[in-house]
């Protein structure tokens, strides 16, 4: 595998509240240090109303870790209630941003072209996308899942301008894994891995293609991530529920360490 950091990101969905998600941030914090964890990338992606408070918990305490959001919009500023602005994110101390998640493709209709314009938005202000993919189950029963999934990478980085592979991140989660205690095995996840890959060596070029990390989400927890983790381009995962416990998501990233 080339040198590509692994990255272990944490999606708290909509869970915590600001105080509670002060608390987990300073467990997290203290778990990490006492780890003594190093060579990993950490984020940890709160609720929007979290994302101040947990900011606050890595400036003080100097935490190990990253801020990321779950969402953005494309437009710098307006008429556009409910929404944040990418500019809004970089002023709150975020450095990452999921998008394109399978909750938000599937309960708010988010389509490929919403998740291309927030790309190009977010890698305009500095924020690297944790950009999502990944099948249902009836796509995957007929075999259709590698298709599926370079569709969407096309579709979602087409005319992305990126100089290097830092400035963007690639998680593929099967929807049919996702918070159901059914898991991809390894296998399943380099095939889908490795077909993404390919592609964006064809969008960006080898250079760039093979330093994007690319993450597998799905289901993901302590006990099964060092199975992933050890396919050639599998370079991490986007962790749900195992995020929510500083336990938990230290002891992945300990795990991703090793």
């Amino acid at each position: 595998m080339p040198n590509r950091t692994r990255m272990i990101a944490g999606n708290w969905k909509m869970n915590k509240t600001y105080s509670e998600g002060v608390t987990l941030a300073q467990e997290l914090s203290n778990a990490l240090k006492e780890a003594a964890v190093s060579g990993v990338d950490v984020v940890v992606c709160p609720p929007l109303v979290d994302l101040k408070g947990v900011a606050g918990v890595i400036d003080f305490d100097k935490a190990p870790f990253a801020l990321g959001a779950q969402n953005v919009y494309w437009e710098e500023s307006g008429a556009f209630t409910g929404e944040t602005a990418p500019g809004m994110l970089t002023d709150v101390g975020c450095t990452y941003c999921i998008i394109g998640h399978s909750e938000r493709r599937g309960y708010f209709g988010e389509t490929d072209e919403d998740i291309n314009k927030k790309s190009k938005a977010l890698i305009a202000h500095k924020i690297v996308p944790i950009s999502c993919c990944g099948e249902s189950l009836e796509t995957r029963e007929a075999g259709k899942q590698v298709e599926f999934v370079v569709n969407q990478i096309k579709a979602d980085c087409a005319g992305l301008d990126i100089t290097s592979g830092d400035q963007l991140v690639i998680a593929y989660e099967p929807i049919w894994a996702i918070g159901t205690g059914k898991t991809a095995t390894p296998e399943d996840a380099q095939e889908v891995c490795g077909a993404i890959r390919k592609t964006l060596v064809e969008i960006f070029g080898e250079a760039i293609a093979s330093q994007i990390r690319v993450l597998y989400g799905g289901s993901a927890k302590p006990g099964n991530v060092l199975g992933f983790l050890e396919k050639e381009d599998v370079d991490g995962a986007l962790v749900g529920g195992a995020s929510l416990t500083a336990d938990g998501f230290s002891q992945m990233i300990q795990k991703a360490a090793e």
